[in-house]
């Protein structure tokens, strides 16, 4: 099963010990150490700094720059917007901050979302940026998820460009007819123009699935490559979610 096409985006290209992870142990240890960043109590301040030295270090052994990870959590913004709210819509107990009134349980509120979203948008970052698509799906495979999502998740990142390049041409198509989206009555032609794009691309997919089952396909794809890892590979991989999760421990008992 494959991906095809350039890598993506998020993913820069390396030869360092995290990249040459099995993809599945990578996911694996990621879905841990979030589990384990969302168990820990807010009041435990010091314990999401160890995590956020934790991840530093996972991004050095990487090699992936400290400019490159603050880029791309960007994509936190709306949450962090939803995260500043907080203390002023909150009920319950409230401090003055500065001359303004905040709610107590919203600033707390506020910092556990902020604090947890981050730190999993951070490992989400991380584990892009060190595994390419098709590795991800081999490793999701690996891990027993279900295969029709498996398959799903394929063909959506292997037709995504495509029906991309078929929006950006339908784009051209209305400029070089002198369009130009201006206001409200111009999304007539905007909503036309979806509609088209989901019909055109609705018969691609019975296209494609045609020509699958006239080669053989009865529901699975073949396995091209069988990922394996060895017991130093996994050790390795956990070492970040057992550090957490000693740190997770500790901030429940101290």
């Amino acid at each position: 099963m494959g991906a095809g096409g350039a890598a993506h985006r998020l993913y820069r290209h390396g030869h360092s010990p995290v990249h040459g992870l099995p993809p599945h142990t990578k996911l694996a240890a990621a879905f841990a150490f979030v589990v384990v960043v969302v168990s820990t109590p807010r009041e435990a301040v010091w314990a999401f700094g160890l995590y956020a030295v934790l991840l530093a270090a996972v991004a050095s052994v990487a090699r992936v720059p400290a400019g490159f990870l603050l880029k791309r959590l960007l994509v936190e913004v709306p949450f962090v917007a939803f995260a500043v709210l907080m203390p002023f819509v909150a009920e319950g107990e409230r401090v003055e901050v500065l001359g303004v009134s905040l709610s107590v349980s919203g600033l707390w509120g506020a910092w556990n979302v902020l604090v947890k979203g981050t730190l999993g948008v951070a490992t989400s970052v991380l584990l892009a940026a060190t595994t390419e698509l098709r590795e991800l799906l081999l490793g999701l495979q690996r891990l027993r998820l279900p295969p029709l999502l498996v398959q799903i998740a394929s063909f959506m990142i292997r037709y995504g460009d495509v029906v991309t390049d078929e929006l950006r041409r339908m784009r051209i198509a209305r400029e070089s007819r002198g369009f130009e989206a201006r206001g409200v009555r111009h999304w007539g032609v905007l909503a036309k123009s979806a509609g088209a794009l989901f019909i055109r691309s609705y018969e691609r997919g019975e296209r494609v699935h045609l020509a699958m089952v006239s080669r053989g396909y009865t529901g699975s794809m073949p396995v091209l490559d069988e990922a394996t890892a060895s017991r130093a590979q996994w050790s390795c991989a956990l070492a970040l979610p057992f550090a957490a999760l000693v740190v997770c421990l500790l901030g429940w008992t101290l």
